[in-house]
């Protein structure tokens, strides 16, 4: 049966599905209620691996706890039907303000509500007993607040040196790159932080889009760097140095956004 992923009617999972780099069986809501223990087995009856892109994020009217409810429901039914590796979303939230570079066997201490559902949403996984893998994902290009949530009037924190807060990012086409890398890859980590190696600052990856935007002042809150460790998703898939510039990520979005 190949590919089969969950949670296509989402904001990645648009964005994803016209650039996917391989055949793969794309279900959203509408096709599939991932809490429907019977319907989902039927989905996955059959399935070489399961990317489950379902999920709640910040601004939702679902609770957070959802989260390890739909990953739980994923695994118990590939479990039941004998499917493949499944492949899990969690976020770099997970982090909270711990100073980077983020290594996975590193500390976790979220800070938002976001990051500690994830983060729980990881607990379960680690403890289930069918194979899976739990993605941290960094910043995806297009599906982020710079980028994709751009809008006139847009400003951004400036440190004290002149710069903006960098982070770690990728682009979409990367992303799903590594996505199908994953799926056919072998000894897979059970945790894994996704990005482009390094960071990119968020002020060049507007100007580097063509996006004005305004200065101000960082605050004491402001967190001037984010940056995951990538060495084991390095192991998995491939970069290309301009992979993890300003220029080649904002490249990445604007290709993908011609495919939709």
């Amino acid at each position: 049966m190949g590919i089969v992923i969950l949670g296509a009617g989402g904001r990645l999972g648009q964005l994803l599905r016209p650039i996917f780099p391989g055949p793969a069986t794309w279900m959203a809501r509408t096709d599939v209620d991932v809490l429907n223990a019977e319907a989902l087995k039927q989905t996955l009856a059959g399935a070489d691996a399961v990317i489950c892109l379902a999920g709640v994020t910040n601004g939702s009217a679902q609770p957070m706890d959802m989260n390890t409810k739909l990953a739980t429901a994923v695994l118990d039914a590939a479990q039941a039907v004998g499917a493949g590796h499944v492949i899990l979303f969690s976020s770099a939230a997970v982090y909270g303000n711990t100073p980077g570079p983020l290594r996975e066997d590193g500390r976790a201490a979220p800070v938002s509500p976001y990051g500690h559902a994830k983060l729980a949403m990881e607990g379960m996984a680690a403890m289930h007993a069918h194979p899976n893998t739990t993605m941290r994902l960094g910043n995806v290009a297009g599906a982020d607040a710079i980028l994709g949530g751009w809008k006139p009037g847009f400003a951004l924190d400036t440190l004290p040196d002149g710069t903006t807060p960098r982070r770690s990012y990728i682009g979409p086409n990367s992303l799903a790159r590594v996505l199908f890398d994953m799926t056919t890859g072998k000894d897979l980590p059970k945790l894994v932080n996704v990005a482009a190696p390094g960071t990119v600052q968020m002020g060049a990856l507007l100007d580097s889009a063509g996006l004005p935007w305004q200065s101000r002042p960082a605050t004491d809150g402001t967190i001037a760097a984010v940056e995951l460790n990538t060495a084991l998703l390095e192991q998995i898939t491939d970069f290309d140095p301009r992979d993890s510039t300003a220029q080649g990520i904002v490249a990445d979005w604007q290709t993908a956004l011609k495919a939709q």
